[in-house]
C-alpha cells in the first residue's frame, strides 16, 4: 500500500490485521525501508494512525430469551465500547463483577432494552462492581435489597480506583434494610457523574449516597425522597465533589453529611487530612430534615446559593467525629448566599456546635434568616460575624402552598448575593446575574430563561378532591410523578398533555408532591387532598 503524506514524500507501508481475543481488529501500520525510498520521519498524522485501532463495537443482550442469561455472563465478555442491554424484568439475581473497564474513547454501555426502567428486585445488592473504569449505566432501578442498592469499589486497591463511571436516569425506590445500608455506596471511585436521578427511602442508618474516599465527581439534578441518616455522605478523604441542582424532601437526619466518621484504614489517600475536602453544594432545594447540612470534619467546603425551607431541627450542624491525631481542624469551609426560611422549630438553635470543630473558622456572608412563625426573630446562632445578612425580612416566594420558590421581582434578595467562582447556574439551568440573587433560583429577569416553566403549570382545584387537572401553556408532554407524605409514587405517568385530569380519588386526605420532569429538570409543585 502506498500513502502520500502530509510531507508530499511517498511511503511503502506495510499492514497487518489482527484478531483478538475479544473479537477486536487491530491495524499495525509499519514503514517498509529500502526499495530506494527515503528514510524519512513520518508526520505526527502517520504516528497517530499507526498507534489506532479499530473497534467492532457489540451489543450483548441479557434476558431468558437472548444470549446471555445473567448481567455476569454478559460482563465477562464485554469489552470497550459494547453495550449490554437487559430485557427481562423484574431482575432477582444479585451479580457481582469485577474488572469491567471500557475505555475514556469507548465506554461500557449498561442500559434497558426495552426503553422502560428495568428492575433489579431484592437481593443483597443488585449488583456490585469491582474496579470498573469508563461505564455509562442509565434506565435501570432498584428495590428492596437489603445490604447495598448498589456497590462500586476499587476491589481494595487504592493506587487504581474505580474511574469514570457516570449513572443516569437511574431510580432507587427503597431499601429493604434498617441498619448502615446504602442505595449507593461508593469507594475509591475517581471521575464520576450521578444525574437525572432519582432516590427514595434510604435505609434507617444508612445514606442514599455514601461516598468513601471519592475523588471528582458530579451529583447533579437528581430528587432525593426520606432519607435515612443522609441523603449524601461524602467521608473517608473524599475531596471536589459538586453538588448541584438536586431536589431535597425529607433528606434524613443529615441531609448532606459532608464529612463523616471513617476508619483510618479506609481513608483514600491514607494520609488525607480531613474527612472531606472542596465538598461544593450549590444550587440546590431543600424541604425539611432534621438539619439539611452537617459539616463534620470537612476543610474547604463551600454551601452557596441553596433554598432551604423548614429545616425539622437545625439549619446547620458543625461536628467534630474523628479525633485522630492526623485530622487537621476544619478551616476554608463557607455558607453564604442561602435563603434560610424557617419555623420556629429550628429557630433555637438554628446551628448545632460540637466540641473540637473550630467553628470561628467558618465563613457566614450574605444569608437571609426569616423566620415565618416569628416575624421578630433575628438571631440565628451564627458563630462568626455575618457579612451583609439580611434578617426578618420575608423572602417573598411566588407562591410556597404551591412549591413555586421564584422569589417576585421586588424581593430583597434580588441582586443582594456576592459573586462567587462556583455557583454560575441556578437550580434550574439559569445564569445567576451579576450580582446573583441570594438563593437557589435567580430571579434577575435579563438572567431568566427557562425558570418561568415551573410559575405557568398551574394544578387546579387546590385543595382538590377526586381529580386535578394540570395547565401550561405549551404543547410539550411531560412526565410526572405523585409522591405522599411517606415518600412513596403513588401515581407515574410518562406522557400527560396540558389540560390533562388526573385521578385522585383513591389518593387518602393529604398534602402530595407532583414532580415534573421538563428537559431534564424536577420542577417540584404541591397540592392538598381534602374532602
Amino acid at each position: 500500500m502506498y500513502y502520500r503524506l502530509c510531507n508530499n514524500s511517498v511511503y511503502k507501508l506495510n499492514t497487518k490485521f489482527i484478531l483478538s481475543k475479544k473479537n477486536r481488529i487491530f491495524v499495525h501500520v509499519f514503514q517498509e525501508k529500502g526499495d530506494g525510498m527515503k528514510n524519512v520521519t513520518l508526520c505526527a498524522m502517520l504516528l497517530m494512525f499507526a498507534m489506532a485501532s479499530v473497534s467492532v463495537a457489540r451489543t450483548l443482550k441479557v434476558g431468558a430469551s437472548y444470549e446471555f442469561a445473567s448481567f455476569a455472563q454478559a460482563a465477562n465478555q464485554a469489552a470497550a465500547g459494547d453495550t449490554i442491554l437487559f430485557f427481562d424484568s423484574p431482575i432477582t439475581q444479585s451479580s457481582y463483577i469485577s474488572d469491567l473497564r471500557g475505555t475514556a474513547d469507548l465506554p461500557i454501555v449498561i442500559s434497558s432494552g426495552t426503553g422502560d426502567y428495568i428492575l433489579f428486585s431484592g437481593g443483597g445488592s443488585a449488583f456490585q462492581l469491582s474496579n470498573p473504569a469508563n461505564l455509562h449505566i442509565s434506565r435501570l432501578a432498584f428495590e428492596g435489597q437489603t445490604q447495598n442498592g448498589v456497590n462500586i469499589d476499587d476491589g481494595g486497591d487504592f493506587s487504581n480506583p474505580a474511574l469514570n463511571i457516570t449513572f443516569d436516569d437511574c431510580k432507587w425506590l427503597g431499601m429493604n434494610a434498617s441498619g448502615n445500608n446504602d442505595c449507593l455506596k461508593m469507594s475509591g471511585v475517581v471521575n464520576f457523574a450521578i444525574t437525572n436521578c432519582s432516590f427514595a427511602d434510604g435505609s434507617a442508618g444508612g445514606s442514599i449516597i455514601d461516598m468513601v474516599g471519592c475523588h471528582d465527581g458530579i451529583i447533579e439534578k437528581n430528587v432525593f425522597r426520606n432519607g435515612g441518616s443522609n441523603s449524601i455522605q461524602a467521608k473517608g478523604g473524599t475531596k471536589n465533589i459538586q453538588i448541584s441542582r438536586n431536589l431535597f424532601v425529607n433528606g434524613g437526619l443529615r441531609a448532606l453529611n459532608i464529612g463523616g466518621s471513617t476508619g483510618m484504614e479506609y481513608f483514600r489517600p491514607l494520609d488525607a487530612p480531613a474527612e472531606s475536602e472542596e465538598i461544593i453544594v450549590f444550587s440546590n432545594i431543600f424541604f425539611g430534615s432534621q438539619a439539611p447540612f452537617a459539616y463534620v470534619g470537612t476543610r474547604n467546603s463551600k454551601v452557596i446559593n441553596n433554598t432551604i425551607i423548614n429545616p425539622d431541627k437545625w439549619v446547620i450542624r458543625i461536628l467534630r467525629e474523628n479525633n485522630h491525631a492526623q485530622m487537621q481542624f476544619d478551616a476554608g469551609n463557607e455558607f453564604s448566599n442561602n435563603i434560610v426560611y424557617l419555623s420556629n422549630a429550628a429557630a433555637a438553635p438554628s446551628i448545632n456546635i460540637g466540641p473540637n470543630t473550630l467553628s470561628e473558622a467558618y465563613s457566614f456572608r450574605n444569608n437571609l434568616w426569616y423566620n415565618h412563625e416569628n416575624f421578630d426573630w433575628i438571631s440565628p446562632n451564627v458563630p462568626v460575624s455575618e457579612l451583609s445578612s439580611i434578617r426578618g425580612i420575608d423572602p417573598l416566594f411566588t407562591n410556597l402552598a404551591d412549591s413555586n420558590l421564584i422569589p417576585v421581582q421586588n424581593s430583597v434578595i434580588k441582586g443582594s448575593a456576592y459573586v462567587n467562582n462556583y455557583a454560575k447556574y441556578d437550580y434550574y439551568g439559569n445564569k445567576f446575574g451579576n450580582p446573583p440573587s441570594i438563593g437557589a433560583i435567580e430571579i434577575d429577569a435579563s438572567s431568566i430563561e427557562e425558570n418561568n416553566i415551573s410559575q405557568n403549570i398551574i394544578i387546579s382545584p387546590n385543595p382538590a378532591q377526586n381529580s386535578i387537572n394540570i395547565n401550561y401553556n405549551n404543547n410539550s408532554k411531560y412526565y410526572i410523578e405523585i409522591i405522599n407524605i411517606n415518600g412513596q409514587i403513588v401515581i407515574e405517568k410518562r406522557e400527560i398533555i396540558s389540560n390533562e385530569n388526573i385521578d385522585i380519588s383513591h389518593l387518602a386526605i393529604g398534602t402530595y408532591l407532583l414532580l415534573i420532569e421538563s428537559g431534564g429538570r424536577k420542577i417540584p409543585k404541591l397540592f392538598i387532598v381534602n374532602r
